[in-house]
């Protein structure tokens, strides 16, 4: 599989993060690479979208999300979980996907040591479980997507039509149609109610 480049990152959140399902995400960590097909996402698109951490004051970590595109934007949820996203639009522009879910294709055992979980279902359904199982940590943040040697996105293949709904985990912004997910696939992490967008 080839290594997702800059030029894929660097077009309308919304499209990347669509375009993202299929995809694989790939973290070789000591001692074994995990790798699993990107199964769900959320766009967050800039100041203008409630949602976004790009709506907040800046911060020094929110200030990444304004570019340049294919870097891994990092945060921690409610002091708990990471959540991997990925930097998008062209350099200035505020933009980012989050990686809602997988279906975990290589390293499944090390996944399942590193979660704790023998249901292969739960090992990626979720954005911090997912991170768990790959190993993500904050340490992440800032990461260059494109060029790292042991985190990286390589093209895929999609086998289900796309469903596109409302965000969710949000308390802001949920109407806008923004969450994408594959049809009927038993590793999307919750609320599989969309409609779907494909031709």
């Amino acid at each position: 599989m080839d290594r997702l480049s800059q030029p894929f990152f660097a077009r309308a959140t919304v499209v990347v993060a669509r375009d993202l399902i299929g995809c694989r995400l790939v973290s070789d960590r000591t001692p074994v690479r995990t790798t699993g097909r990107i199964v769900e996402v959320e766009a967050y698109c800039g100041p203008s979208d409630p949602a976004s951490h790009a709506s907040f004051p800046r911060g020094d970590r929110v200030k990444l999300m304004w570019g340049p595109p294919g870097f891994a934007y990092v945060y921690r949820s409610y002091g708990i979980h990471t959540m991997l996203n990925v930097v998008t639009e062209t350099d200035g522009v505020a933009g980012a996907v989050l990686i809602r879910a997988l279906e975990p294709v290589a390293g499944l055992d090390a996944m399942r040591q590193r979660r704790r979980q023998l249901k292969d279902e739960l090992l990626c359904a979720g954005p911090g479980r997912l991170c768990q199982a790959l190993g993500v940590t904050l340490d992440d943040h800032g990461r260059d997507l494109i060029g790292s040697d042991d985190l990286w996105i390589e093209s895929g293949e999609r086998s289900r039509p796309i469903v596109a709904g409302e965000r969710i985990g949000i308390s802001r912004g949920r109407e806008s149609p923004w969450r994408f997910f594959e049809s009927d696939n038993r590793y999307v992490s919750s609320h599989r109610r969309g409609v779907v967008t494909d031709d």
